[in-house]
């Protein structure tokens, strides 16, 4: 009970730490929601806003957003420890590689949802989109689909931090390991936006869940590898 307290003590304590440098600088959220914004925008100019056919093609354009703004979140995730030799003092503390890779992750789990708050009530505008009957699966989705990408994107963002084209290079290793998860998120969200009942749709939310699960025990495992080498 005592290392489990301690675990979750390091990993707020990071995850403080991180949120508080982000909310003094708020360059990595203000990029962002800008990015969002904008790509709400420039689409909304290609679809008839209220029409239809927009909810067909609302989840995959939202989560198009999502995947794209994470691509800024995760690659200042541990870039914000270079300057100084912060990220070598950080792998020298007491603590533990995986206690770093969870706070980082929750760092980055909040400020996606961060974004996903603002983005969403945009897009409602934009395409006149209600919030749906069923919200609290969306809820779900949504909390679901953010963890999948931080759990995969900060473990990759870790990767790469060293590479003089992580900003380049994270993209290309995080959206092909993201593809089950976005398709699953992608089809849930369109049923709730649609009003349809799930029905065989629950084994995509399913495969969201196993989805979550078995990234975060690789990531458990993988970390001090990742981190230390």
């Amino acid at each position: 009970m005592a290392n489990r307290a301690g675990f979750i003590h390091q990993v707020l304590t990071i995850a403080g730490k991180d949120l508080r440098s982000e909310l003094r600088t708020k360059e990595t959220i203000n990029a962002s929601v800008s990015f969002s914004v904008v790509m709400l925008l420039l689409f909304s100019f290609a679809v008839d806003p209220g029409a239809e056919e927009v909810l067909q093609i609302a989840a995959g354009l939202l989560w198009l957003v999502f995947a794209f703004a994470s691509a800024l979140v995760l690659n200042r995730s541990f870039a914000r420890e270079l300057s100084n030799d912060c990220l070598d003092a950080l792998l020298s503390s007491p603590a533990e590689s995986a206690e770093i890779y969870f706070g980082k992750c929750l760092t980055n789990f909040v400020l996606l949802l961060m974004v996903e708050l603002v983005s969403i009530p945009v897009f409602g505008l934009f395409y006149n989109v209600f919030l749906p009957a069923g919200w609290p699966l969306l809820i779900a989705v949504l909390l679901l689909g953010t963890w999948a990408l931080t759990a995969i994107g900060t473990m990759f963002s870790a990767m790469t931090v060293n590479l003089r084209l992580r900003e380049l290079m994270l993209p290309i290793l995080v959206y092909p390991m993201m593809i089950p998860a976005l398709i699953a998120a992608i089809r849930l969200t369109t049923v709730v936006l649609l009003g349809e009942p799930l029905g065989e749709n629950w084994i995509w939310f399913k495969l969201l869940i196993v989805f979550d699960v078995i990234f975060t025990l690789l990531a458990f495992a993988l970390v001090d590898v990742v981190l230390v080498g």
